[in-house]
């Protein structure tokens, strides 16, 4: 079997399937992105902008932090190589850590009415579908794509390696869309409640640097690769920042909704109790009467009142 295409020549041109992959993938998220935004009621005039610039900061970023993980092992004796990223070689949390601050500021500039943490709930699927798209058209069609050396049936050939491959590429996006299953589910029962805002970030975090972690130990670690390790510490920094933030959202989400304890005297007896209109009244005035609201034919204090002017 031979190893899948990574790319094709039109006349003089070459094109690399990785890079068209990721063109096709950042566009889908800026659609997607756009109509999640239009389906909560905000403008999306914006984004086609801000994601023009989202993408060129996370590819400069992606590409600079795997080329700083991997130089001493792969480019010092290359520097050719550095600027090749038709070949691979982007780190995602590179692109993170440029692409996501570069276009959530340029959103809060341009879109103002979106609150912050309402902004970050309403990207947090929109990066999940990303992933899982951007895996099967990125580096499943890249030079030197696989993971470990497998005999089993469903290994792949790739170009560059040796052998069947793990095909780690599919299983990022088979478990990053399970990832998504479960951010839906997040965002409908935090939508259901009113809140709290920021959990689906903060779930979406949390699962995606788990997934980053399984990838890169069990199938991708490569033993002395100062990058692999970085990308798995980092996997494991993710999920840990994002679960706890998820907790304490929810902690508070809870204490919010516990009810206020009753005043009561010396005695223990309440001083406030509910009446049946949904009002309370003020035991401490001896009970005569609701103080808010009042029933129909009495005043504040209890006293009757003719409704005819009697």
């Amino acid at each position: 079997m031979r190893p899948i295409p990574v790319s094709f020549h039109i006349g003089p041109l070459v094109l690399h399937l990785y890079g068209l992959g990721l063109a096709i993938t950042f566009f889908f998220a800026a659609w997607y992105l756009a109509h999640r935004l239009r389906s909560h009621g905000y403008s999306d005039s914006w984004v086609s902008s801000v994601a023009v610039w989202t993408i060129v900061s996370a590819l400069v970023g992606a590409r600079v932090v795997h080329v700083v993980a991997n130089f001493s092992s792969q480019y010092a004796h290359h520097l050719a190589q550095i600027p090749q990223v038709w070949n691979g070689g982007l780190s995602s949390f590179g692109g993170l850590l440029f692409g996501v601050p570069t276009g959530f500021l340029l959103a809060r500039r341009r879109a103002r009415e979106v609150p912050g943490l309402v902004l970050a709930d309403l990207v947090a699927p929109v990066l999940l579908a990303a992933w899982t798209v951007g895996r099967l058209l990125g580096p499943q069609l890249m030079y030197a794509g696989g993971g470990h050396p497998t005999k089993a049936w469903y290994g792949m050939y790739y170009a560059g390696e040796v052998g069947k491959r793990l095909p780690v590429p599919l299983f990022q996006s088979a478990l990053t869309f399970a990832w998504l299953l479960v951010a839906w589910r997040v965002e409908a029962w935090s939508e259901r409640r009113g809140g709290p805002r920021g959990v689906v970030i903060a779930a979406a975090l949390t699962m995606w640097g788990t997934g980053r972690y399984i990838e890169e130990h069990f199938w991708l670690l490569r033993p002395g690769h100062a990058g692999d390790y970085a990308t798995e510490y980092a996997g494991v920094g993710f999920a840990v920042i994002g679960a706890l933030w998820l907790g304490f959202l929810l902690l508070r989400d809870r204490r919010d909704d516990e009810p206020e304890p009753a005043v009561v005297d010396a005695a223990g007896a309440s001083l406030v109790t509910p009446d049946a209109d949904g009002g309370t009244c003020d035991t401490a005035l001896g009970g005569a009467g609701p103080t808010a609201p009042s029933a129909a034919g009495q005043t504040p204090g209890g006293v009757v009142t003719d409704p005819a002017g009697g």
